[in-house]
């Protein structure tokens, strides 16, 4: 069944209703424990400076107890002259993070965290995704970004390291967005258009209200672009609702629901050397031949019950999502030929509850004892057929693989947090997961039912220190834990095209052990210093990727040292200076691939798709409701295959991104220009890579210069 991509009114009855709650929110009667508007200060010294709280550790606290490596970005850094389009606008400024960008929304951008996802050709692997406390992951590791719109966001936290004992599996790190419920008016709305190079086009409208104890918001867009490079143009539809009710001054209800539609987007796919050097904007020939492209159809909602107390905080949270993903593959299906290929269509189905409490005990020690249970079941519907230039056509064009995928996962957790001095937190937890994958073989026109189950249990857990020694000296130390099982996508690719399960692919463990300190010197600079060693043993590899699609295995042991260091200065009220680097080594330990009767020895190979350093340099200034922001990231070369034989170089003088914006007040409307032009040094260079590349097929160029220039206009519709 191929997805259904229409956007009317009737595909949308979750997310009407929560814009119906909107508009009772701004007539509703008053009540107490009204939510806090988190309309964003103008001063840059107001934003950046004070005890950070987060949440992503699982459990609100202040940022400088916490033993991880945590950081987040307010709405101004998501949205201020901004395109809202791209992640790395979201995470760049962040150490440890590497967002490569495909600049192809057929296969988003390959997500990074301390080398954790940094296996994926496309969506994203081993690091966990949040929206507003819910899981965007699924229970086999995978995660999507399709319900997020970072222009209806208020907030990103991302805790960097191993975290499996808070979140399962994996989770070499997290990412936890925070839908924007500010609400300035009671009952106001907002477009923002933005229009730029290579045909970009975003329109969001917005509204939002607030009344006593509720406040809700709505946000509808949509991206169109068509490429700047052959074969690349996507259409990208988001509709996203929240409503948030105070029940009572202690206990909150939650909803959020919302859809997503990208009726097309192009794959242009990677190119060999050659061709990049020859003609970057082109697209693979096979590519366009086999019409390799994703159209996506997508919905969820949630509930969220929520209770604070005086020494004790609990939760709970249902949520559900149905996604339809029509996948045609460059990959060829037989019998062969220059236009065939494979579509891969998907029905998945997704529940889930999650659980969460915490008591505070007024005893010596000052406890904390957190816990909770992730109880997770997706089904993914997935058929894989031959094609003929993207359409089912020819009399071969048959269906060769019909199964359906069922993962259940369940994991309870415990932590315990002790202050034995008033200026030391130890932290300590334990979780116990067990996965359960199951295939039903449909197809047995083979003869062969490639029926079966696998279960995969893993214990993970952490033990973590802090030292709050100074206002400007932090020390902690953290050593973690985490696991990643190959995802179904992962396990059902296999070589042969038969159905059923990988018997050979199995799960990885990683093992981390982080020293940092974090601290604020005379007020106006903060900054972040992280050193970290992960060992993951039955390391999962991209083994082989032939003509579009992939194949894994598990390679052995990998091992990953780095340097993070995130610095902030405040010199004067308007100034902001930032510096993000990132100095890294992440190495095969144990690498061996038998051919027949040869075995190679990848021993002491670079893990490829991650380059050794990222370095981001930043400087913001803010004034009278001007805004200048000016953002050149450095980046070295990577490898585009586990023998290290096909590389991308690095990004030379670097790619400079500048900013403007005004902010103010006319004839009662809130309005924001802004415009950017990006990498104004007009670099040339490759924005990622596909690992292992069939035949050098590896290098995905990113745009020369480029710009966008945009409007936010917001007016009360009651006051």
């Amino acid at each position: 069944m191929r997805p259904r991509t229409s956007t009317s009114v009737k595909r949308l009855p979750v997310a009407g209703l929560l814009l119906a709650g909107i508009a009772a929110a701004a007539s509703a009667q008053g009540a107490p424990g009204t939510p806090a508007d988190s309309a964003a200060a103008d001063s840059v010294r107001a934003q950046q400076l004070g005890l950070v709280r987060v949440e992503v550790t699982r459990g609100t606290q202040v940022g400088e107890r916490s033993p991880w490596s945590v950081a987040a970005q307010d709405a101004r850094a998501l949205r201020r002259g901004q395109s809202t389009v791209a992640l790395e606008e979201a995470l760049g400024n962040i150490p440890g993070v590497v967002v490569s960008n495909r600049y192809n929304f057929a296969t988003d951008s390959r997500l990074s965290i301390r080398g954790a996802g940094s296996r994926a050709n496309f969506g994203m692997r081993g690091v966990k995704v949040l929206l507003d406390g819910v899981p965007q992951s699924l229970p086999d590791g995978q995660s999507q970004l399709t319900n997020v719109d970072l222009a209806a966001m208020s907030r990103v936290e991302v805790l960097r390291g191993s975290a499996s004992s808070l979140y399962g599996n994996g989770s070499g790190g997290v990412l936890a967005f925070t839908s924007d419920l500010s609400a300035p008016d009671p009952l106001g709305a907002s477009v923002r258009a933005t229009a730029g190079s290579f045909g970009l086009s975003k329109t969001q409208l917005r509204l939002s209200g607030r009344r006593g104890g509720t406040v809700g918001a709505f946000s509808a867009s949509r991206t169109t672009w068509d490429g700047f490079r052959q074969y690349s143009a996507a259409d990208t539809r988001q509709y996203m609702g929240a409503v948030d009710h105070a029940l009572s001054e202690r206990l909150t209800l939650a909803l959020r629901a919302g859809t997503a539609e990208t009726p097309h987007a192009l794959n242009p796919g990677a190119l060999t050397a050659n061709e990049y050097r020859l003609n970057p904007d082109s697209a693979a020939a096979n590519n366009i031949r086999r019409a390799a492209s994703r159209a996506i159809s997508q919905r969820y909602a949630s509930v969220r019950l929520a209770a604070t107390r005086d020494r004790g905080d609990w939760s709970v949270t249902a949520y559900g999502q149905r996604r339809f993903v029509d996948n045609p593959l460059a990959f060829a299906a037989a019998p062969a030929g220059p236009t065939t290929g494979t579509l891969n269509l998907i029905d998945r189905r997704v529940l889930g509850v999650r659980a969460d409490a915490s008591r505070r005990f007024a005893t010596a020690w000052r406890p904390t004892l957190s816990g909770g249970l992730d109880a997770q079941r997706s089904h993914d519907g997935r058929k894989n057929q031959r094609i003929t230039a993207g359409v089912v056509s020819a009399p071969t064009d048959t269906l060769f693989l019909d199964q359906g995928e069922t993962v259940t996962s369940v994991g309870p957790f415990l932590r315990l947090q002790v202050d034995p001095r008033p200026a030391v937190t130890l932290s300590a937890g334990a979780r116990a997961d067990r996965l359960s994958f199951r295939v039903e073989d449909h197809f047995l026109g083979d003869g062969d039912d490639d029926s079966g189950e696998r279960v995969m249990t893993a214990a993970s857990g952490h033990l973590g220190a802090i030292w709050r020694l100074r206002g400007w000296a932090m020390p902690y130390v953290n050593l973690s834990t985490a696991f990643e099982t190959p995802t179904t996508t992962e396990l059902a690719a296999s070589p042969t095209a038969a159905g059923g399960f990988n018997p050979d692919l199995g799960p990885q463990q990683i093992r981390t052990l982080e020293m940092g300190a974090r601290g604020r010197w005379r007020g106006w600079l903060d900054y972040e210093v992280a050193l970290f060693r992960a060992d993951a043993r039955d390391a999962i590899v991209q083994f082989l990727e032939t003509s579009g699609r992939a194949y894994f295995r598990n390679a052995g042991e990998t091992r990953s040292e780095g340097v993070e260091l995130g610095v902030t200065a405040l010199p004067f009220p308007w100034l902001e200076l930032r510096a993000a680097q990132t100095f890294t080594n992440y190495r095969f330990t144990e690498y061996r691939i038998t051919n027949g009767a040869v075995v190679d020895t990848l021993d002491g190979n670079r893990v490829a798709g991650v380059p050794r350093m990222v370095v981001r340099l930043g400087a913001r200034g803010a004034f009278r409701g001007f805004a200048l922001d000016a953002d050149h990231t450095l980046q070295s070369g990577q490898y585009g295959d586990d023998a290290n034989t096909v590389a991308a170089a690095g990004w030379g003088r670097g790619q400079l991104n500048l900013r403007a914006s005004w902010s103010g007040t006319v004839a009662g409307w809130r309005v924001e220009p802004f415009a950017s032009v990006q990498n104004a040094l007009d670099q040339r260079y490759v924005g990622a890579v596909t690992l292992n590349g069939f035949g050098g097929r590896v290098l995905e160029p990113a745009p020369r210069k480029n710009w966008y220039a945009g409007l936010e206009l917001g007016v009360p519709l009651l006051r």
